[in-house]
């Protein structure tokens, strides 16, 4: 019997599962940004944070803008993608670490973002990235489509100039600690014209 991969929206109960995927997307920065919760004194743990920020009804990047891929019944990837609107203009950043983020997201309003593309490692290499990029693009419906990926991340850039997307702009990443890998955030946009 042949595996068989399936692309299906992602459903308010699929959040503790979404937020494993984005961790896994972000290599850690999402852990951090939940982690100010657990400071705050409102969550017990990150994942905690994240589970409670993916059921999130209303802000994009959570649930309702998740497209989940299933291998055998199996969830075994995520994307996160949504329409990059001018309100991203008025947020501040919250910690110098999030400001090259927004500083990159401004230049491209109006493309479709794909805020989070996360494949399992024993699910990788089986095209489940590719189509779940595909479907973001398709979901794009003619509209520029816009990623920010690191520096060093060569096997995501792959795939991504692969699927017609070129380097637009790249910002030199604030490090989340002293010793942390030193990288750039690089923006990547797809035209459909």
């Amino acid at each position: 019997m042949t595996a068989a991969l399936v692309l299906r929206a992602a459903e308010r109960r699929d959040a503790a599962e979404l937020a494993v995927l984005v961790e896994i997307a972000s290599h850690g920065f999402a852990t951090w940004l939940w982690y100010g919760a657990v400071m705050r004194g409102n969550k017990d743990t990150a994942m905690e944070q994240g589970r409670s920020r993916m059921r999130d009804d209303h802000e994009p990047g959570a649930w309702k803008d998740a497209t989940l891929a299933e291998w055998d019944g199996e969830i075994a990837g995520v994307s996160i993608g949504y329409n990059l609107e001018e309100s991203v203009r008025d947020i501040v950043a919250p910690h110098p670490v999030i400001k090259p983020l927004l500083d990159l997201q401004v230049t491209v309003i109006g493309s479709r973002f794909i805020d989070s593309l996360g494949v399992y490692r024993h699910h990788r290499r089986k095209g489940i990235g590719r189509a779940l990029l595909a479907r973001e693009i398709e979901k794009a419906k003619g509209r520029q489509v816009s990623l920010i990926t690191e520096s060093h991340n060569e096997t995501a850039q792959a795939l991504y100039r692969a699927s017609g997307f070129v380097e637009k702009a790249r910002l030199p990443a604030v490090p989340l600690f002293e010793d942390s890998k030193r990288h750039d955030w690089v923006l990547f946009a797809r035209d459909m014209t």
